[in-house]
């Protein structure tokens, strides 16, 4: 097993199940946002899912652990990333559900027929282009800010790819949320459920979690908040839950 492994690397459990992915612990490993949002994605057991700037592989992991479905299809521009997580389907022996695809994803068009994903989901860069600090690594300045893709880019491309009342999933920052709602409806695509994350119950959203259907009414719902750490810092009952942890099997 430790032939799979590269300098600075280990392998972790996907949080809830017994797959394993390989992570770089000096750059390339996933968050929060990623665990929020797959579980926050309501997919089939058949469903087709494709997942826009996959990262380390981690969503259609954990995506296959929850629902066992028929195709995770993972698009990765960094080619070093996507290697990564390449070896992570291999390390799971499912390279016949999971695929990972080095890809720009304004190529997808080229590459895939127009609505014939059920699924697509995003944990997109959520930093415009020239805002904020720009992190002097390239591969960690692409994931968090709008350098090979923006968010109009993810929309269009689902728009693309998602059948007639397919889904999309997405997670960003609430200062994005009329940008998004409103690419989104350019697009076709209707927002259908709302929820905010906040990190203390007393603190003020800093992520959203959205779902959108393709040709959708209009109807937008809220769910109440995610509220990740209690007043002691330590994670709500819930996150415990989503993470597939008690508190005290936490440190096993």
């Amino acid at each position: 097993m430790k032939d799979l492994l590269k300098e600075n690397e280990r392998i972790d459990y996907v949080p809830g199940s017994n797959l394993k992915i390989i992570q770089d612990k000096k750059r390339f490993c996933y968050g929060i946002d990623a665990i929020l949002l797959s579980n926050f994605t309501k997919a089939k057991n058949k469903s087709l899912v494709m997942d826009l700037g996959t990262g380390t592989g981690i969503i259609p992991l954990r995506l296959y652990s929850l629902y066992n479905m028929g195709k995770v299809i993972g698009v990765e521009i960094q080619s070093e990333v996507a290697e990564m997580a390449n070896r992570s389907i291999k390390l799971n022996h499912l390279e016949d559900k999971i695929e990972i695809l080095n890809m720009d994803l304004k190529d997808i068009p080229s590459n895939f027929k127009k609505g014939t994903f059920d699924i697509v989901t995003s944990n997109p860069p959520y930093m415009k282009n020239g805002s904020g600090i720009i992190n002097p690594d390239e591969s960690l300045s692409i994931s968090r800010h709008e350098i090979k893709c923006n968010l109009e880019d993810v929309i269009k491309v689902s728009q693309y790819l998602l059948k007639d009342r397919g889904r999309l999933y997405l997670i960003h920052r609430p200062n994005r949320l009329v940008d998004i709602i409103w690419t989104m409806r350019k697009y076709g695509l209707e927002p259908k459920t709302l929820r905010f994350i906040q990190p203390k119950a007393s603190e003020k959203p800093n992520l959203l979690l959205l779902e959108c259907i393709k040709g959708g009414n209009t109807e937008l719902k809220f769910q109440k908040p995610l509220v990740v750490y209690n007043n002691n810092g330590e994670y709500t009952d819930e996150i415990y839950e989503i993470y597939g942890m008690t508190k005290e099997n936490k440190n096993e």
